[in-house]
């Protein structure tokens, strides 16, 4: 039997590892069940090259998607936050550099990282957003307090590809998109490394993920889209 205190670490442990778990406020994890919808959102850009990729990719199959963006590349790569916005995407806050203890700040420091962010963005394309995915996807009590005062709303996933590692393998990466694939999903996908220079391995499959889609007849809605319901 789990003593209390071990108990409680468990749950808030799980709370901020599984946000989908919405232990510390409301998650977006998933659209309705009872629509054929998917939303394919990208995080870690903008990235000059393989943004533009991804982009020419999705045009290329009439997708939408969501891009959660750093601030810190949006103030580098303001044009391609524009590009993004041009072609018709939706936009969120990814934090403004990628930080992997993102989860153990403070409020304090969540929320100026927050306001950071926004006017990168706002710099950057000259628009706001409501959406706002941590780094890494962890929601502690902390970044969920942080969001809430700024009046933003939670994206989690219901599934991850695991495409942005060095190492990942893009067949791999597809088999478990294609697994999570159905109505309501969100899944997370990378149009930029978290680090470094290489390509994130769904590039390789991402033409083949939409083909897909449309096989399947699910239609690719931003996250925005997928909350209102549209």
């Amino acid at each position: 039997m789990i003593p209390l205190l071990g108990l409680h670490a468990l749950v808030a442990t799980l709370g901020v590892l599984l946000p989908g778990l919405a232990v510390y406020g409301d998650v977006l994890s998933r659209g309705p069940r009872t629509r054929p919808e998917v939303a394919l959102t990208f995080d870690d850009g903008p990235h000059p090259e393989t943004t533009r990729r991804v982009l020419a990719i999705l045009r290329e199959h009439g997708v939408t998607a969501t891009f959660f963006v750093l601030g810190e590349k949006a103030r580098a790569h303001p044009d391609v936050v524009r590009e993004i916005v041009q072609a018709g995407h939706g936009l969120g806050l990814h934090g403004y550099t990628d930080d992997r203890l993102y989860s153990l700040r403070s409020s304090a420091r969540v929320a100026a990282d927050l306001e950071n962010a926004r006017a990168a963005l706002h710099d950057a394309a000259g628009i706001a957003t409501a959406l706002f995915r941590p780094p890494v996807g962890f929601v502690s009590h902390a970044v969920a307090l942080a969001a809430d005062r700024a009046g933003l709303t939670l994206v989690g996933f219901s599934a991850r590809t695991r495409d942005g590692s060095p190492h990942a393998e893009p067949q791999a990466v597809l088999a478990r998109a294609e697994r999570a694939l159905s109505n309501g999903a969100v899944l997370v996908l990378h149009d930029a490394p978290e680090r470094g220079e290489h390509v994130p391995a769904s590039l390789a499959v991402l033409s083949e993920l939409c083909r897909e889609l449309g096989r399947r007849g699910l239609r690719p809605v931003t996250v925005d889209a997928l909350l209102r319901g549209d």
